[in-house]
């Protein structure tokens, strides 16, 4: 058994990934033969990602508020709390906060040997965050 204690400030998102302001949350980073990295990621209303791939997949569980949620050329999806998304390796997607609420989710990955975790795309435009393309 390994504890860790939580001594890391919340960090804000980095502009280039994201449109509004995100709130990340290290839960798990890779060590010790594990290629885990859990996040806790909180999106201000209207908050999103960009466009981006990961290269093992990726699990997002909504713990908190309402979200939106869209692999390229599917449907902008509704996401909520106790929701599970699964983006499957290389597929391109975006996911973030519903325009008038708040959502927190839990962001599972594994990296890769090379310490790839993502690859990062255009940003989200307001009509693609809106349903009305994509």
């Amino acid at each position: 058994m390994q504890l860790t204690r939580d001594g890391t400030a919340t960090g804000v998102g980095p502009a280039e990934w994201f449109t509004g302001t995100v709130f990340l949350d290290t839960l798990a980073s890779p060590s010790n033969g594990s290629r885990l990295s859990a996040s806790s990621v909180r999106f201000t209303p209207g908050a999103r990602t960009a466009w981006h791939t990961h290269p093992h997949g990726q699990t997002i569980v909504v713990v908190e508020g309402v979200g939106r949620a869209q692999r390229r050329g599917g449907p902008v999806e509704e996401i909520r709390p106790g929701d599970r998304v699964f983006f499957e390796p290389g597929e391109e997607h975006w996911h973030g906060a519903a325009p008038d609420r708040f959502m927190t989710h839990i962001a599972m990955l594994d990296v890769g040997d090379d310490g790839r975790a993502a690859d990062w795309g255009a940003r989200v435009t307001d009509e693609e965050y809106g349903g009305r393309a994509g």
